[in-house]
């Protein structure tokens, strides 16, 4: 039995929640997926309301991961204790609401994992070790299939992540970037791996946001409140091809909406 799980990169702004409902279950139908998994921390641009996680819901995802823009909507906190489908980095410290990981329905009786964890290389090293995190995760998990959703800044840190989970999961991916990267692989143990998944969003932008106000930034002009980009968006997203019986990945492929 093959398992096909999509990825789609950081949902940006209302411009990205709209592409999303517009065309996950189109792509969904397409490619035969069975279990999708989207990164909406970018949601309000920055951080993600609790009717903006039921918009991505809504649109066809199974699980919401988030990063380090958690918190930049407080109001989403109660919303991640009611809701075990919306998943925080596991190792944010232990007494912030929500949880890192979870153990979901797939297809066939498939019990799907999904960990979010977050990077601490030119992001915060005050959260804990993420690879000490996933070391823990495992050895609690009891799932049939297991994907990592790794949000963090250094490409490095990510590649370091992939295979150091290599064999152990079935899929590892990088978000936080919102720059889709070209190395879509499946590494030697049968984990597959991309660095960066890229971003739901508007094309024309610096990240999501205006290019003038990211040109303002390092031209030395005051901080500004970052603005959505107008104009059309896209959708970045990573199709995971899994071969049950041996829990080895056969294909990472991208299936990106210019």
């Amino acid at each position: 039995m093959l398992f096909h799980l999509l990825a789609v990169g950081d949902v940006v702004g209302q411009g990205g929640l709209e592409c999303l409902s517009q065309h996950l279950r189109t792509l969904k139908k397409l490619h035969g997926v069975n279990f999708t998994v989207v990164n909406g921390e970018n949601a309000s641009g920055v951080g993600i309301t609790p009717k903006q996680a039921q918009a991505i819901f809504d649109a066809g995802a199974d699980v919401i991961t988030l990063g380090n823009h958690t918190w930049n909507r407080l109001q989403i906190a109660d919303f991640l204790e009611e809701n075990p489908y919306i998943l925080r980095p596991a190792n944010y410290p232990k007494s912030l609401p929500g949880q890192g990981y979870g153990v979901f329905d797939g297809p066939r009786g498939l019990r799907v994992g999904v960990m979010n964890l977050i990077g601490r290389l030119e992001l915060n090293p005050n959260y804990d070790s993420p690879f000490a995190a996933a070391d823990a995760i495992l050895k609690d998990m009891d799932a049939d299939l297991i994907f990592l959703d790794f949000h963090a800044e250094a490409t490095s840190e990510k590649g370091a992540m992939g295979y150091y989970l290599d064999g152990r999961v079935q899929g590892v991916w990088g978000t936080h970037t919102h720059v889709p990267t070209a190395d879509c692989q499946v590494l030697p143990q049968g984990t597959g791996f991309v660095t960066d998944l890229g971003m739901t969003g508007p094309a024309r932008s610096v990240l999501g946001i205006r290019p003038e106000q990211s040109i303002n930034l390092f031209l030395g002009g005051l901080p500004q409140r970052y603005q959505e980009a107008e104009g059309d968006s896209k959708l970045n997203a990573v199709l995971f091809t899994v071969e049950v019986e041996t829990k080895k990945c056969l294909s990472v492929e991208r299936v990106d909406l210019e």
